[in-house]
């Protein structure tokens, strides 16, 4: 009977002990629930766009979105933003999630946490990039949370986790030297030690795949599972894929080309922000008509051209939403800073992860980035492979329900992770 008592006492200090350290990490972190209040900026946001003077006859050949956003497109943009588009409502529906923010080596750092509430839900940690933000991943929290099937069969579902990066919406600016590992540390200790999740699996796409790849290599006792859309390496040209033996199907070689046409013509914006991004960053920090034409084009240029119809929620209004967060968080120039601080972000040379924890990979036809099966077989213990015929770089916004199958597999292969 003693000796009965006596367990159960120890068992009761054991666990009265853990509850305060975990209060004290809490605290240490100062883990707070943090609410968008954006509308006052919102008038003058408004003043900025009605007297904003555009021309009244193209400056330049209308040839489509290839040289830019047109002017059409822009006049079109600015009458929606002036007449429907409503910031106050869509501060509303995003406040339904639920939002916090923690003190993380100095940095302030934003991030949605959504629960499950089943016993095995998988902590999932989504990472965005440029010009994104965390609003990439609205349309699937809610359905992760929920309990589904796998391909394989598996019960799955998951508690999300959705950050800012640095830098990004309502998260701090970082140090001028910080990098992609050091976002990579922040994250994982975010993870770790303020949610107090002993493994994750992770999600990245654009610079979030550079995170959450780094993740993957370099914290393989924690990330036991991740997931990208997106490579930290250069895509191949299509000799070099022929070099090594790599033969594509027709939606590879259509993917292929949208990659090419995108080195060849559409990375004036990554040099400017890799090498003068003071200039685009001051240059457009107060005008919200500018950062639309500078963010507009990409998601547009980017995006299936079928982008706004059904599966596709990235309409014009959701543009407007995003480009809304970047001026109204003034965040825009304190964003493409991350193109300077990694120069050599994504590398030329394809290297294997230290971590034999699954990889699963999907493509969209769009995306201007594509890798085949066996380059992604190249830097990870590739188990899951999935190209889409319709979608882009935004997946999140331009084909959801395929991203959320595709992230659901994560299940199927999670158990044997451990």
């Amino acid at each position: 009977m003693a000796s009965s008592w006596i367990h159960t006492l120890a068992s009761s200090l054991l666990l009265t002990m853990m509850i305060i350290r975990t209060a004290i990490a809490k605290e240490d972190f100062k883990l707070r629930p943090f609410e968008i209040d954006l509308s006052d900026r919102v008038p003058r946001m408004i003043r900025q766009i009605q007297e904003s003077h555009l021309p009244q006859t193209p400056v330049y050949t209308d040839t489509g979105t290839s040289a830019g956003i047109t002017l059409s497109d822009l006049k079109s943009f600015k009458q929606q933003w002036l007449t429907s588009f409503d910031w106050d409502q869509e501060q509303i529906s995003l406040n339904k999630f639920s939002h916090f923010t923690a003190e993380i080596e100095g940095l302030t750092v934003h991030f949605i946490h959504e629960k499950s509430g089943a016993a095995d839900a998988i902590p999932l940690l989504l990472i965005h990039g440029w010009p994104g933000s965390f609003l990439e991943f609205i349309p699937l929290v809610d359905d992760l949370t929920k309990t589904a099937m796998t391909k394989s069969g598996k019960r799955v579902s998951f508690d999300v986790i959705v950050p800012s990066l640095p830098g990004f919406a309502f998260s701090s600016s970082p140090p001028i030297d910080w990098t992609i590992q050091d976002t990579t540390r922040v994250f994982n200790t975010l993870m770790t030690h303020v949610l107090a999740y002993e493994e994750y699996a992770t999600f990245g796409t654009d610079w979030g795949s550079g995170v959450a790849y780094s993740l993957y290599d370099q914290w393989n006792t924690t990330v036991r599972a991740a997931h990208l859309d997106f490579l930290p390496f250069y895509p191949l040209s299509s000799a070099e894929l022929a070099a090594e033996n790599i033969t594509l199907t027709g939606l590879e070689e259509f993917e292929e080309d949208v990659t090419i046409t995108w080195s060849n013509e559409g990375t004036g914006y990554f040099s400017e922000q890799t090498t003068k991004p003071n200039t685009i960053g001051l240059a457009l920090y107060d005008s919200p008509i500018g950062q639309l034409a500078w963010i507009g084009e990409k998601f547009m240029n980017w995006s299936d051209p079928d982008a706004g119809h059904a599966p596709s929620v990235l309409t014009r209004n959701e543009i407007l939403r995003s480009v809304s967060l970047y001026y109204l968080t003034e965040s825009f120039a304190s964003s493409v800073v991350i193109y300077a601080q990694n120069p050599n972000g994504f590398s030329t040379v394809y290297s294997k992860a230290l971590n034999d924890a699954p990889l699963l990979f999907s493509a969209f036809k769009y995306n201007p980035g594509f890798w085949p099966p066996a380059l992604v077989a190249q830097v990870g213990n590739l188990v899951y492979y999935k190209n889409h015929g319709f979608g882009g770089h935004f997946p999140g916004l331009d084909n959801p329900p395929a991203l959320l199958g595709d992230l659901r597999e994560i299940g199927s292969y999670w158990e044997a992770s451990k």
